[in-house]
């Protein structure tokens, strides 16, 4: 493997719970009431230190889409996934934007987020945004 490049990021910060990697700035989230299998998760416009995984289709709340599990560099964890393609029009604003598990990262304050042990069910998708 190469030599690993992290990204170091100024502001408000979402790190990976492992190894605090800089994944995210508050700046960019696009919404905060996003769903996951671990609790609540948010849609950034951009996130930084991930590597894509393999493409697949899944059926989330909203309908069918194309995305990919994305992955910290540093450590390798799973933190959420990235919207490839939605098939449904409503939802085409999703395209290239990416979703954190709040369970899988620290806040900017440093708070860790807990998953909530309620049953959820249905596929990790938002309602509306």
């Amino acid at each position: 493997m190469g030599r690993l490049f992290l990204l170091t990021l100024e502001g408000k910060i979402y790190s990976c719970k492992h190894c605090k990697t800089h994944l995210g700035l508050s700046e960019d989230i696009v919404s905060k009431t996003f769903q996951s299998r671990h609790g609540k998760a948010y849609l950034f416009n951009k996130v930084y230190n991930v590597f894509d995984g393999t493409k697949e289709e899944r059926l989330m709340m909203t309908g069918m889409h194309t995305v990919a599990d994305i992955f910290c560099v540093g450590c390798g964890s799973s933190v959420g996934w990235k919207y490839e393609t939605a098939h449904e029009k409503s939802q085409k604003y999703k395209e290239g934007k990416s979703v954190l598990e709040r369970f899988k990262m620290f806040g900017p304050d440093g708070s860790n987020y807990w998953v909530s042990h309620e049953p959820h069910v249905g596929s990790s998708d938002a309602d509306d945004v």
